[in-house]
């Protein structure tokens, strides 16, 4: 018990550590939805704009570096759907380029009074209970799934490779998994805390390997909040249909403070 306890708190310290960190999701200051016209947003240097394609920045004379180079003419950015976005450096805030459908922009300053404020995550106790066995089930196909974001009008396409199936309470249960960021699955869903004790919209919990068998491990002490939970300017992922369990996950992360 001891040593897992000191294993779920040295997690714990590391993820709050991350979310200190000042580029982070706690040091966004602004989101803004690009269209064809280019032009300025708020105080953030430069003229932006997009197409169907690609999201463009004419920096104007403005001081912009992207890629570790300065930015002397239109800069053209190509990225794909719900995936991972680029920063453009101006001065010590951070321009994040991201696509979602359409194309936005977020700036974070490490100067943003959430992550000021920021003074850890309020969390369950872990407790050996919460930490369940399941099974994997590919399909045969990775199945192309759209689910809804926490923004009005919007919507994620991810890859569901297969399901999870676990038991709790003597029931049988089954999470849609979606393919994890750096391997594995990671899953989304909300169950009878959310709204209560946790995040309304949405808890995430990955699986980093899958046994030869199919076997998981669901370790629902490391429930996280999505960056959604922190910030009105994310545009987090909804669980997909099926994903909202009956009972109470009376583990990981609570409502942020």
């Amino acid at each position: 018990m001891s040593n897992f306890v000191a294993e779920w708190q040295d997690w714990h310290t590391r993820r709050e550590q991350a979310l200190a960190d000042p580029y982070g999701w706690l040091a966004l200051v602004s989101l803004d939805w690009l269209d064809e016209t280019p032009r300025t947003y708020g105080n953030l240097p430069g003229v932006w704009w997009q197409d169907q394609d690609a999201a463009y920045v004419d920096p104007q004379g403005a001081d912009l570096v992207y890629e570790g180079k300065p930015v002397t003419g239109v800069q053209r950015f190509e990225l794909v759907n719900s995936g991972p976005g680029t920063q453009v450096i101006a001065g010590d805030v951070e321009i994040e380029v991201t696509r979602r459908s359409g194309y936005l922009i977020r700036a974070h300053d490490p100067k943003a009074k959430a992550l000021q404020d920021f003074r850890g995550v309020p969390s369950y106790e872990p407790s050996p209970e919460w930490v369940l066995q399941g099974r994997y089930e590919p399909f045969d196909e990775p199945r192309p799934t759209t689910v809804g974001a926490v923004v009005e009008g919007l919507s994620h396409v991810y890859t569901a490779p297969g399901i999870v199936r676990f038991e709790y309470d003597g029931k049988e249960h089954t999470l849609t998994a979606f393919n994890g960021r750096t391997g594995g699955l990671t899953i989304l869903f909300t169950d009878a805390t959310s709204g209560v004790t946790t995040y309304a919209a949405n808890r995430e919990v990955s699986i980093p390997d899958i046994a030869e068998d199919g076997t998981v491990v669901l370790d629902f002490t490391r429930a996280l909040n999505l960056p959604c939970a922190f910030t009105e300017f994310a545009t987090c992922p909804l669980p997909p249909a099926g994903n909202n369990l009956p009972f109470a996950v009376e583990a990981g992360e609570k409502i942020p403070y």
